[in-house]
């Protein structure tokens, strides 16, 4: 699809407003340019929001979220049903959009909006369990149990590497759970946050229920520190790197508000001797390679045994090869640009500084020219270091893979929970006994651990997200959802007696 298309199934023009509160709204807001990052050209034009356009979306969806929380939850899930079916209908579409603007490949753009698609499933299946549980009383006749209640109005604040998909782990969960959204994404990526709007827009129209998704573009200066200082707002899930985290969490629990944190990834996997490579060197490709680098899973260290080392090596160098880099709307590509000029300059730096604490640069390590294209492009690249360089602790939001060797599996667990971030981790092994220690309390100490695959890829039915400075934030599946929830514990007494707890006689 060319970009007329993909505006027209889409509804977007020019300019867009960027501000919805059950309404588009003429926003008050700066201009914000999207560029395509394969083509470095202008797409469009997005309207920021102002300061009054905030105050009409935090009164639009606390009105909302009196009426959408008294609905059943089931009732609730139909409507992201819906959803989810208007996203089957416009996944084509969507996807591209996310290609153009973020710059994924095509494929992992419609991914991204399959991922939306399984999570709205899931949330409809939630909306039916919402349990709470049957408490035993020491005191007779008393009858004690939890239930959980809506929060109210949440704050969703994305970021550019996946501008939709983490987005409905919060929004549709939180929807069915009885909360309204408030979304406020990355201006880079502000196109398929309209985009999304509009679809829940046409869902929701004519229904009293419009304002249950709401969005804000709009700098953190003119409407994101508003939302996290808003003592209206109960619940802040925030995506980003680890001082975007800080600079959040600081500001909500100063308000003692919640926040949801998912941060920073410095992502590992450890290959044994006993590895199967057939699956090592794929799962480190695309781990490394995927979105050019700019995913919290990607896999950042590879973490190899000395029996295994110079094998490992001289495949991925092979793969590295064969990796095509272009536009990501063309299906043969397998690797799109860097999202700006900035993270290309970052990248770079990174390499620099590797050099310069003992790396050395086994493939890639430049910018590329793509024929036709004025875009960010970069080479995939592979650095063999010492595991204590400083560098390798610090996560760079581009393709570079650091590769280390460790003696034996306790040597390489070491080096993988080294650093600050906690996020994804992996281990490609054949003992039994190496996978249960990798797994155990003495093992990776990331939120996602895995054996035989690699470090990116999670589904959504497990809770992701990671400990240390990743945030210890838990969205998407298992029982993720009672964070946009409050608990409540009940106790009924339904004798004639008044007895106290603990045996207390009281006058």
């Amino acid at each position: 699809m060319n970009k007329d298309e993909i505006f027209r199934s889409l509804g977007l023009g020019e300019p867009n407003s960027g501000v919805y509160a059950g309404e588009w709204i003429e926003a008050g807001g700066a201009d914000i340019l999207v560029e395509n990052p394969a083509t470095a050209a202008p797409i469009a034009t997005v309207r920021g929001a102002s300061a009054d356009d905030y105050e009409r979306i935090i009164a639009a969806a606390q009105g909302t979220f009196e009426e959408w929380r008294m609905l059943p939850a089931p009732k609730r899930g139909e409507y992201v049903r819906r959803i989810g079916d208007v996203l089957r209908e416009k996944k084509e579409a969507l996807g591209a959009l996310v290609s153009l603007e973020m710059g994924k490949i095509l494929v992992e753009g419609e991914g991204e909006v399959q991922e939306m698609i399984d999570i709205a499933d899931f949330s409809v299946g939630l909306s039916r369990q919402l349990y709470g549980r049957t408490i035993a009383s020491e005191r007779p006749r008393h009858r004690m149990y939890e239930q959980w209640h809506p929060l109210g109005p949440i704050g969703v604040i994305s970021a550019f590497n996946f501008p939709v998909a983490v987005w409905s782990w919060n929004a549709f969960i939180a929807a069915v759970c009885g909360d309204t959204i408030i979304w406020k994404p990355s201006s880079q990526t502000p196109l398929t946050a309209v985009a999304v709007t509009k679809i829940c827009e046409q869902v929701m129209a004519g229904t009293g229920f419009e304002a249950v998704f709401g969005l804000l573009v709009g700098s953190s200066r003119d409407v994101g520190d508003h939302l996290i200082n808003d003592r209206r707002v109960p619940l802040i899930s925030a995506t980003g790197s680890c001082g975007m985290g800080e600079k959040v969490g600081t500001a909500v629990a100063k308000r003692l508000g919640r926040s949801l944190l998912e941060l920073g990834g410095n992502n590992a996997i450890i290959v044994l001797d006993d590895a199967d490579l057939d699956l090592v060197i794929p799962s480190s490709v695309f781990g490394a390679v995927g979105t050019a680098g700019q995913r919290c899973t990607t896999t950042r260290r590879i973490i190899v045994a000395p029996g295994v080392k110079s094998e490992v090596t001289r495949r991925l160098v092979d793969a590295y090869k064969q990796v095509r880099i272009g536009d990501p709307l063309d299906p043969d590509v397998l690797m799109g640009p860097l999202v700006d000029e900035a993270a290309v300059g970052n990248m770079m730096t990174a390499i620099d500084l590797a050099k310069s604490q003992g790396g050395t640069v086994i493939c890639g390590g430049n910018t590329v020219e793509v024929e036709g294209l004025a875009g960010h492009f970069v080479e995939p690249t592979i650095i063999e270091i010492p595991g204590e360089a400083p560098i390798v602790g610090e996560e760079t939001f581009a393709p570079i893979l650091y590769l280390i060797e460790a003696e034996d599996i306790e040597a390489a667990i070491r080096i993988q929970n080294g650093v600050h971030q906690g996020l994804s981790s992996a281990i490609f092994t054949g003992s039994l006994r190496s996978a249960e220690l990798f797994l155990s309390h003495v093992g990776s100490d990331c939120g996602i651990a895995n054996v035989n695959i690699g470090t990116s890829g999670a589904e959504i039915g497990g809770a992701f997200g990671g400990e240390k400075e990743t945030g210890g934030g838990r969205e998407a599946g298992s029982d993720a959802w009672k964070a946009y929830m409050r608990r409540q514990t009940n106790t009924i007494n339904w004798s004639t007696d008044l007895p106290l707890a603990q045996g207390i006689e009281f006058g």
